[in-house]
C-alpha cells in the first residue's frame, strides 16, 4: 500500500509558518523536537551516571592502591576514612539518582512518550504544546540544580538515592552542607516537570486519538505510557510531600524524621517507598511497551494475546501500590504485616509472567528478523526475567533477612533497571531513529554495541549475586577491611573490568548515532515494515506530523488481514473510502 494511498481526511492540518532558531530548537513546542530534547539531555546525564559508576568499580576493585579515585585528594584527606567514605557515599549516591531521574526517566518517558504518542494516535502534537514545552524546560533546571551540588561547599549527596532518615535529615557539615538540599530541591523540580508531562499525556491520549483509534486499537507502547502517567500523577506528589518534609527537618528545625525531637525515621522509608515502588515500574512499563512493538514487527506476527497484556500492565500498576513494604523487612515491622507485603508481592509476578509467556507466544512459529532493535528486545526479555526470578527470592521474608542489604540487591535491581530499561531504550533508539531523524542507523555497527554490552553486562551484574550470598554488603569502600570478604576480592576485581568494558561499549552507540545522523542511509517511510500509525508519516515527520490528512484507523496494530500468510501483517490505516461506517 503507498504512502500516498494510505492517508485519508481527517480533519485540516495546521497551517506551517517559518519560526526562528530559539523556537524551533530551543524553545520548541513541536512534540518531536521536545522528544530529541529528552533525548540529548538523557544521554549527557548518563556519561556522567556512568562516570560515578566507573569511579565507583575502581575503588571497590583496587581500593588500596595508586588506580582508586579516592588517591586523588589531598594528602591529609587521604588519611581521614571519614572523607573517604563520604567520597564513595558520594559517587554511588550521584550514580543512582542520575542514571534513575535523569536517564532513564527521561529517555523512556520524555524521550519516547513525547515523540510516539501523537504519531501513535493520529494526533497533530500534544494536547497542550507550551505546557509540554515547559515540562522539558523544568526537568533540564533540575537537571542542573543537580549537577550544580558537585561545587557547593561539603560536596553532593551522600545518603543514597533512597536518603534514608535521619542520616539525610542531619548535614554532615553544620551550615556549608548544601548537597542533600539541592539533592531535595532538584527532585522536587524534577517532579513539577514529569506531572506536566503527565498531565498532557493523559489529556492527549483519552482525547486526541483519530478517527477509529479506539482504545484497544491503541499500540502497547501507547497502553504503557498511558499508565506510566497515571502512575507519575498519583506517585509524584507522595515524593514531593517526603521531600518537603526533610527539607523543614534539614533548614527550618522540625523534626519529622528525626528522633532526637520525637520524629519517626521510618516514616520517611514508607512515604519514600510508596512512591518508590511505583517508580519501578514508571521505568519498566514503557521498556515493555517498546520491547512489546519490536517483537511482534520483527516476529512478523501479531503480539500474542494483546487484551491480556494490556490488562496485565494495568494489574501491575495497580499492584504497585500495595507491596512497598517489602523493602522494609528488616525495619521491625510487625509479621503479619510482613506476611501482607510477601503475599501481594508474590502475586505482583503473576501480571509480569501473563507478559512473558505472550512475548514467547508471539514468537513461537514467527518468522524472526535478527535485528539490532529486535536482539535488544529479547535480551529485555531475558534480563527482566532473571531480575524478576530474583525479586521472588526477596519477597520471601525469611530469605529477604539474609541477602537485604547485600550485593544481591544490587543484582537484583540492575538486571531490572539496566538489563530491562536500557535494552529497551536501545532498541527503541534504533527502530525509531530513521522516524527521528530520517536516516537508519548502521545495522553492523549497533549489533556490535548489542553483543557487547549484551556479554559485558551479565559480566558486570550477574557474579553480584555470588557476592550477595557470600554477605558482601551494599555501599562499602573497602571491602578489605572485612577479612571475611577478601576471599571475594577476585570477584570484586572481575566485575570492575567488565564494568569498564560496559561503559566503554556505549560511545559505540553515542558514535553511530552521530554517524548515522550525517552519513546514515535515508530512511524510507517505512523502512521496518510495521504496521503502526507513526509509520504512515514521513521520516522525518515535519510540522503537523502529516502533510496530508491525518490517516482513518480500521483495525488493531497487531492484527493480521489474513491468517494465512505473514505478507499480509498489513498497516493498520487505510483511505477513508474503505473505513466501514463502524470506524
Amino acid at each position: 500500500m503507498s504512502s500516498t494511498a494510505a492517508v485519508a481526511v481527517h480533519g485540516a492540518h495546521g497551517e506551517h509558518h517559518e519560526l526562528s532558531f530559539w523556537r524551533t530548537y530551543i524553545f520548541s513546542e513541536d512534540h518531536k523536537m521536545i522528544g530529541r530534547q529528552f533525548l540529548f539531555v538523557a544521554l549527557f546525564m548518563m556519561s556522567i551516571g556512568g562516570l560515578m559508576a566507573m569511579l565507583m568499580r575502581l575503588d571497590l576493585a583496587w581500593p588500596d592502591t595508586q588506580f582508586s579515585f579516592l588517591k586523588i585528594l589531598p594528602q591529609s584527606l587521604q588519611q581521614d576514612s571519614a572523607i573517604t567514605a563520604n567520597t564513595y557515599n558520594a559517587e554511588f549516591t550521584m550514580h543512582a539518582t542520575i542514571m534513575i531521574f535523569f536517564v532513564v526517566m527521561p529517555i523512556l518517558v520524555g524521550c519516547f512518550g513525547n515523540f510516539l504518542i501523537p504519531l501513535m494516535i493520529g494526533a497533530r502534537d500534544m494536547a497542550f504544546p507550551k505546557l509540554n514545552m515547559l515540562s522539558f524546560w523544568v526537568s533540564a533546571v533540575a537537571g542542573v540544580i543537580m549537577m550544580s551540588s558537585f561545587w557547593v561547599p561539603g560536596g553532593p549527596a551522600a545518603a543514597g538515592w533512597t536518603s534514608y532518615a535521619p542520616l539525610s535529615a542531619v548535614p554532615l557539615y553544620t551550615g556549608v552542607d548544601w548537597g542533600q538540599n539541592l539533592w531535595c530541591i532538584s527532585i522536587i523540580v524534577l517532579g513539577v516537570g514529569s506531572l506536566m508531562g503527565s498531565i498532557n499525556y493523559i489529556t492527549t491520549i483519552i482525547n486526541m486519538r483519530t478517527k477509529g483509534m479506539t482504545f484497544f486499537r491503541l499500540p502497547l507502547v501507547i497502553w504503557s505510557l498511558f499508565i506510566t502517567a497515571i502512575l507519575l500523577l498519583l506517585a509524584l506528589p507522595v515524593l514531593t510531600t517526603a521531600l518537603a518534609l526533610l527539607l523543614f527537618d534539614r533548614m527550618a528545625g522540625t523534626h519529622f524524621f528525626l528522633p532526637a525531637g520525637g520524629g519517626e525515621p521510618l516514616l520517611w522509608q514508607h512515604l519514600f517507598w510508596f512512591f518508590g515502588h511505583p517508580e519501578v515500574y514508571i521505568m519498566i512499563l514503557p521498556g515493555m511497551g517498546i520491547a512489546s512493538e519490536l517483537i511482534a514487527t520483527f516476529s512478523r506476527k501479531p503480539i500474542f494475546g494483546y487484551r491480556a497484556m494490556a490488562y496485565a500492565m494495568a494489574a501491575i500498576a495497580f499492584l504497585s501500590w500495595i507491596v512497598w513494604g517489602h523493602h522494609m523487612f528488616q525495619s521491625g515491622m510487625d509479621p503479619a504485616l510482613g506476611q501482607g507485603f510477601m503475599l501481594t508481592t508474590m502475586v505482583i509476578a503473576v501480571p509480569s509472567a501473563i507478559k512473558t509467556f505472550n512475548w514467547l507466544g508471539t514468537l513461537y512459529k514467527g518468522d524472526i528478523h535478527y535485528t539490532s532493535a529486535m536482539l535488544n528486545a529479547l535480551s529485555f526479555v531475558a534480563m527482566f526475567v532473571i531480575g524478576g526470578l530474583s525479586g521472588i527470592f526477596m519477597a520471601c521474608t525469611p530469605v529477604d533477612m539474609y541477602i537485604h542489604d547485600t550485593y544481591f540487591i544490587v543484582a537484583h535491581i540492575h538486571y531490572v533497571l539496566f538489563g530491562g530499561s536500557l535494552f529497551a531504550v536501545f532498541g527503541g533508539i534504533v527502530y525509531w531513529f530513521p522516524k527521528m531523524f530520517g536516516r537508519m542507523m548502521n545495522e553492523t555497527l549497533a549489533k556490535v554495541h548489542f553483543w557487547i554490552t549484551f556479554v559485558a553486562f551479565n559480566c558486570t551484574f550477574f557474579p553480584m549475586h555470588i557476592l550477595g550470598m557470600g554477605g558482601h554488603m551494599r555501599r562499602i569502600y573497602n571491602p578489605t577491611q572485612y577479612d571475611f570478604l577478601k576471599p571475594l576480592e577476585p570477584v570484586n576485581m572481575f566485575i570492575s573490568i567488565s564494568a569498564f568494558v560496559l561503559g566503554a561499549a556505549q560511545f559505540l552507540l553515542l558514535a553511530n548515532m552521530i554517524w548515522s545522523y550525517y552519513k546514515g542511509e535515508k530512511a524510507t517511510e517505512n523502512p521496518w515494515h510495521a504496521n503502526t500509525l507513526e509509520w504512515s508519516a514521513p521520516s522525518p515527520p515535519g510540522h503537523g506530523n502529516w502533510p496530508g490528512p491525518v490517516p482513518v484507523v480500521y483495525r488493531g496494530p497487531y492484527e493480521y488481514s489474513s491468517p494465512e500468510s505473514a505478507e499480509d501483517y498489513l498497516p493498520q490505516w487505510q483511505p477513508v473510502e474503505h473505513a466501514t461506517a463502524a470506524d
